[in-house]
């Protein structure tokens, strides 16, 4: 264990490490230890990992951010995540997972691997009776409220996906909204998307802890990236 990962602990399976951090990491730090990560499973010096934490309140703007979209910058720390996507919030009550995989002994295959942890995503909240759905032109998973199609019906975003690779290894990954604050995200324009909301499980109605969300991760990881 190191002061970067505290209270941390990891299993290996399937040869790839899992990790879950449970106190809140910094975003900087989580930063750093991606990249020397990355690096090191290139190298051929690590396993493959898949990092599960939350961070404190703070925003993060991709590569496609538009300033215009950070409402409020001095509400919490803005950091420049160097991932793919716009301005998204992290906060506690939201699972991060990090997912840095060597993709040359995956068949060098970006849109699959993407495309993977979009179902990840999904199969991950069918375990909880949750029905998310790709749209097309937003990045993410979505919930329809009203599933009865009236005009009433709106649709909220429950988790999102945000990828780097560098020598064909990822870093960076997905969140899934469990039990955060929702009222942090009216601090950014979540995505660039002002037009639909944002849920979690909890808000949903669903008593889901962060361990359930962990547990069903790990198992359907293993259908989709493993089977």
């Amino acid at each position: 264990m190191t002061a970067e990962t505290p209270d941390a602990a990891s299993d290996i399976t399937n040869d790839i490490e899992w990790e879950i951090t449970d106190e809140l990491v910094p975003y900087d730090v989580a930063l750093a230890r991606m990249e020397r990560r990355v690096r090191e499973i290139y190298e051929g010096k690590a396993r493959e990992l898949v990092w599960l934490l939350q961070h404190p309140p703070l925003y993060t703007a991709g590569t496609s951010a538009d300033p215009g979209d950070l409402i409020d910058p001095d509400r919490f720390p803005v950091y420049d995540a160097g991932r793919g996507g716009q301005y998204t919030y992290h906060g506690p009550g939201q699972r991060i997972a990090y997912v840095m995989l060597d993709l040359r002994k995956r068949g060098r295959d970006l849109r699959r691997f993407v495309t993977n942890l979009e179902q990840w995503m999904i199969d991950t909240l069918a375990e909880f009776n949750v029905t998310g759905e790709r749209r097309e032109g937003r990045v993410g998973v979505w919930v329809c409220r009203d599933a009865s199609g009236s005009a009433l019906a709106r649709e909220d975003k429950i988790a999102a996906i945000g990828v780097r690779v560098r020598n064909w290894v990822t870093f960076h990954g997905i969140s899934i909204n469990v039990e955060p604050e929702l009222e942090h995200f009216s601090g950014i324009v979540p995505c660039g998307i002002s037009e639909h909301g944002v849920t979690s499980l909890v808000d949903l109605g669903l008593p889901v802890t962060m361990d359930d969300v962990d547990a069903a991760l790990k198992r359907k990881w293993e259908e989709i990236f493993e089977g």
